[in-house]
């Protein structure tokens, strides 16, 4: 992990120091190989970055001395949407927004998604918790990405969909698809027409023509992404970066 992230139950109360265990400890032990004066970085979960300087450092047990410097980096002007995908790869694409620095995380249902998705442990608090803080953990980020689920795709279009695209360019990501005559997503320049964006992607074997038309309807521009057909957490990685 390059950075620490803390939350304000670590604190001891009274003080400016916190006590880690379990996975964190775990870590500063075994891949920083820290010991009693060393300083890494921290930050405190929806809140400001800094450094803590360990003062104790047991088998079970990490204590620092905190201090909070600095605001984490900002986020990147992107909502994402993607169709729920199955439970190893959804792990990945979390990570991933997360680290990218995305706003807000939407996901969906869409006539391709398999209905035992929406029965994966994956998809529960405590679990999508754990892969946003890996991935805040390796963007040195400490702001926790919202993350809402959409069961039912008449509603998210017609009723969410119109209040995320106002202000910002809608994009659905599809194998077939183009920006206006033909043009695929290849350069950084076609996504900068409006900064702000909704950013769509639909799970494996793309959207069915129904849903897209339902996006255009919507006013989003549907955009291919080059010749190659690419794997959900790819196509995801290849927007998001195109995109900061």
């Amino acid at each position: 992990m390059n950075l620490i992230l803390l939350s304000p139950s670590d604190l001891i109360p009274n003080t400016s120091r916190v006590l880690l265990t379990g996975r964190r400890q775990a870590h500063v032990r075994e891949v920083h190989r820290a010991a009693a004066g060393d300083v890494l970085i921290v930050g405190m979960e929806n809140g400001k970055v800094g450094e803590g300087r360990i003062l104790r450092l047991t088998a079970r047990e990490v204590e620092m001395e905190v201090r909070f410097l600095s605001d984490p980096p900002a986020k990147i002007p992107v909502i994402l949407c993607v169709a729920l995908m199955r439970p190893p790869v959804f792990k990945r694409v979390l990570q991933t927004a997360a680290t990218m620095g995305v706003e807000e995380i939407h996901v969906i249902h869409t006539q391709r998604v398999e209905k035992s998705f929406w029965q994966s442990t994956a998809i529960k608090g405590v679990s999508i918790q754990e892969q946003l803080v890996l991935g805040l953990e390796q963007a040195r980020d400490t702001v926790i990405p919202g993350v809402m689920f959409h069961k039912r795709f008449k509603p998210f279009v017609e009723d969410v969909l119109p209040g995320l695209l106002k202000g910002r360019q809608g994009i659905v990501a599809d194998p077939a698809g183009d920006l206006i005559r033909g043009h695929t997503l290849n350069s950084k320049d076609e996504l900068s027409v409006c900064p702000r964006k909704v950013l769509l992607v639909g799970p494996e074997g793309g959207f069915i023509p129904h849903e897209i038309t339902k996006f255009r309807d919507a006013g989003c521009r549907v955009a291919g992404l080059g010749p190659r057909i690419l794997r959900v957490e790819t196509a995801v990685t290849s927007l998001l970066a195109r995109s900061a």
